[in-house]
């Protein structure tokens, strides 16, 4: 079993996934049928991890076309569509071939949940989560459990389960406190671009 998290931290809601498996991580270890995986950006790169579960859960920002912040689950032969219908991102390109090659290949999951949010705000780079997709993630992990609960997953707590890693995480460094409290105000380091440089390719 896998429970993935992608996307890009540097884009504000983009890093919804791999916010989602920081929280989960820091809080659960799991028995070593289970991998908890930030998959980042790396696209055709997880085709393996893809291969290995038959049971699959990803975190992602999804442009669904409904309120900003919305929470969504889709299950199954669904997923791809939502992955590939309305790009944001070229992640979500690449995670969609992920998902066709596995299928080439003849191992693709069995049981598959996307359990994505509306994104607010995608085009601020260097910043994080607005509010209402932080507020997401806590009833995203939430319908995780849910799932998962019907394959016997045990969510065990990280005091109790020190010799259960088996977990590929971000690193602490980028942990959403750390990066919230480390980066510059918008006003000393403008993350929307740069008005002249924005006013040139409008005269071009």
């Amino acid at each position: 079993m896998l429970i993935l998290g992608i996307g890009n931290v540097l884009w504000a809601d983009e890093g919804f996934g791999v916010r989602v498996i920081e929280e989960i991580a820091a809080r659960f270890h799991f028995t070593p049928n289970v991998r908890v995986l930030d998959g980042g950006t790396q696209g055709i790169y997880l085709v393996d991890h893809i291969r290995w579960a038959d049971v699959l859960v990803v975190f992602d920002a999804v442009d669904y076309g409904l309120a900003p912040g919305a929470l969504k689950l889709v299950e199954g032969d669904e997923v791809p569509k939502f992955m590939g219908a309305k790009k944001m991102s070229l992640h979500q390109t690449g995670f969609q071939e992920v998902l066709a090659m596995a299928d080439l290949l003849g191992d693709y999951p069995e049981h598959l949940l996307l359990v994505g949010v509306q994104p607010v705000e995608l085009e601020d780079f260097g910043g994080s989560l607005r509010p209402e997709v932080k507020d997401q993630i806590e009833p995203a992990i939430r319908a995780a459990r849910g799932f998962l609960d019907g394959f016997g997953v045990q969510w065990l707590p990280v005091h109790d389960a020190v010799d259960h890693r088996v977990q590929d995480v971000p690193h602490p460094s980028l942990s959403m406190s750390l990066y919230e409290s480390g980066r510059p105000s918008a006003e000393a380091a403008c993350r929307l671009g740069d008005a002249r440089v924005l006013a040139m390719r409008e005269q071009g």
